[in-house]
């Protein structure tokens, strides 16, 4: 019952505008630390869902020509570091001896959105499920760092909010983390991490059919389109053709940033003790030589 209240709790402070992105997942992580997760299957269907309204809505507030405009500038550098990872991920996976398919799907996560890109590429290599499982948990821990240092580190570095909004699109896992971490750093940001990320999100199709040519699988079909780029889409469409309902767009743009939050929140909430033993001290060092590399790569090719 305790718990319960507190998730009920952390759920209403995360919807607060005092409330930012790294707050809520901290918030996420306590509580999935202290107490038993009894919603953790509400926790994982539900923040997804929450995650790609955002999303949507989030595409409100962006103009549809700066939107193209910079997926352009960040097409060589997404072509570039996508390339890097895995031939990083293949020469470490070489190094440590870690498992092959769990090295393939961090990987893949690590390269275009985390652990989309893990279920994408799960349905072309069909590994094990607790292979799947250490590889999200890898990831979700990481995102929780990542979404609290990078903002850090991009003021210390004195990056802009265009560097930022490109750096973090690249260099963080998840679609969540991104958002959250230029949400923090900034307004403008926000805009180019968002369009970035997902325009990067789309890679998925591509590099799944690679890896399914290698495998030798034939089961591409099984791949699932993330249509809430669909979505987001339409909505800088309206936004961009439409200025006339401005009044309504920066109300959903910010109801959207808090339905962001809440969606972190429970994403942080699944993060255990037992996460972290699950996860192993091979496959941890590999994703995170990976990550480090790739973060700084990126950062050179922006500069």
């Amino acid at each position: 019952m305790t718990a319960r209240i507190f998730y009920i709790l952390f759920i209403i402070i995360s919807l607060l505008p005092i409330t930012n992105s790294a707050i809520a997942l901290l918030l996420g992580i306590t509580f999935g630390l202290i107490f038993n997760n009894y919603w953790s299957s509400f926790s994982k269907n539900y923040s997804k869902k929450i995650l790609n309204i955002s999303i949507i809505g989030l595409g409100f507030g962006l103009n549809l020509h700066e939107a193209i405009s910079v997926s352009k500038d960040g097409f060589l550098i997404t072509l570039i570091t996508i390339s890097t990872v895995f031939v990083l991920g293949f020469i470490l996976y070489k190094i440590l001896k870690t498992d092959k398919n769990t090295s393939l799907l961090i990987s893949s996560g690590t390269a275009i959105c985390g652990g989309s890109a893990i279920a994408a590429i799960s349905s072309v290599i069909n590994p094990k499920a607790n292979q799947i499982s250490i590889a999200l948990v890898i990831v979700f821990i990481l995102n929780a760092v990542a979404l609290i240092l990078f903002p850090i580190l991009g003021n210390l570095l004195n990056l802009s909010q265009y560097q930022f909004g490109l750096w973090s699109a690249i260099a963080i896992h998840d679609t969540s983390s991104v958002v959250g971490a230029a949400k923090t750093f900034g307004d403008e940001a926000l805009e180019i991490a968002t369009t970035v990320k997902l325009s990067r999100t789309l890679w998925i199709f591509p590099v799944a059919i690679i890896i399914s040519l290698f495998q030798k699988k034939t089961n591409q079909s099984k791949i699932k389109f993330p249509f809430f780029i669909i979505g987001f889409i339409v909505a800088m469409v309206i936004a961009t053709y439409y200025p006339q309902g401005e009044n309504v767009y920066s109300i959903i743009t910010t109801i959207s940033k808090q339905l962001l939050c809440v969606s972190l929140f429970m994403i942080g909430s699944l993060i255990n003790f037992k996460s972290f033993k699950e996860a192993g001290i091979k496959t941890m060092a590999f994703a995170i030589i990976l990550w480090i590399a790739i973060s700084i790569i990126s950062l050179i090719l922006i500069y």
